[in-house]
């Protein structure tokens, strides 16, 4: 068979060579640049694991960060546009919960109301390094970062009710879905602004550590189920949504029940997730360092 390749080489005219000889080595240039393109992209790139904590700000716990803080996880990708700029892109899980028995204040103690739930967030977004950075790098192996990012999230408001947790959502607590409230129930998913403040330190050339706080902007008042609706008639709430929506619309321990509204509807509701991160280069590091 080669030999078959060679002679039909042979008897081609030197005009026909030049054109295979050509169109060989654009080939071999396209590869090479692709393969080129493909390392520098990788060489930017890293994929890393975060563990931490997350807690929540809202009706049920207006003031005290860190409270009821809970385990939380996840993963993130990031690409290094230069020195001063990296995109990235991360998928978080983390828990959230908020107790009135927690309150200093007295009417809120009374009120009684709990909730527990499960945040499944997915963003995208950016990070701005105070000094020039290259995970590998000696030289540039520091900085301090400010990061912005745009995504939703799933929340499940839940509450503890003789032993077994109920989500609260789909029983209206407020009346919503029924003709006590002019509102719909509430989304389970819903867009979230994600501020956040770290650090990074490289770990070699291949390997980099972060710490991280970031706080959230919702959009929603109703992450506890607590929202700007009012306490409506215990009698119709059991007609239209059920007995167990009655209950857990209002838990208060005073006599016959509270009346006006049931959370502030001046705020919506915010939660943090924080922790630290292990990120390792997709590529082999970078011979070249890359300015803005």
């Amino acid at each position: 068979m080669k030999d078959k390749i060679f002679l039909l080489y042979i008897r081609l005219d030197t005009a026909m060579k030049l054109r295979l000889f050509i169109l060989f080595m654009l080939l071999v240039s396209s590869t090479n640049e692709l393969w080129s393109q493909s390392e520098n992209f990788r060489s930017r790139s890293s994929f890393g694991i975060m563990a931490g904590g997350s807690y929540y700000i809202g009706d049920l716990n207006p003031y005290f960060h860190f409270r009821r803080t809970k385990l939380a996880a996840g993963a993130i990708y990031r690409f290094s546009v230069n020195s001063r700029i990296s995109l990235r892109s991360t998928f978080r899980y983390g828990s959230v919960e908020g107790y009135d028995s927690d309150a200093d204040n007295e009417i809120q103690q009374m009120r009684n109301l709990s909730f527990q739930s499960e945040i499944f967030e997915l963003t995208g977004g950016i990070e701005f390094h105070y000094k020039n950075y290259k995970l590998g790098n000696p030289k540039y192996f520091f900085t301090p970062y400010l990061s912005i990012d745009l995504g939703v999230f799933q929340m499940n408001p839940m509450t503890n009710y003789q032993g077994e947790l109920i989500e609260l959502q789909p029983l209206g607590t407020e009346g919503q879905g029924s003709s006590l409230s002019e509102k719909d129930p509430y989304p389970l998913v819903q867009f979230v602004v994600p501020l956040g403040v770290g650090m990074k330190l490289n770990l070699g050339e291949r390997a980099a550590i972060s710490l991280e706080y970031g706080i959230r902007k919702t959009f929603t008042d109703y992450l506890d189920d607590v929202g700007e609706g009012n306490y409506v008639s215990k009698t119709e709430l059991t007609q239209e949504n059920g007995n167990i929506a009655t209950r857990l619309s209002d838990r208060s321990t005073v006599t016959g029940g509270m009346t006006g509204s049931r959370g502030n509807s001046s705020t919506n509701d915010w939660y943090s997730m924080f922790g630290v991160m292990l990120s390792f280069s997709l590529g082999n590091p970078d011979q070249c360092f890359y300015k803005q």
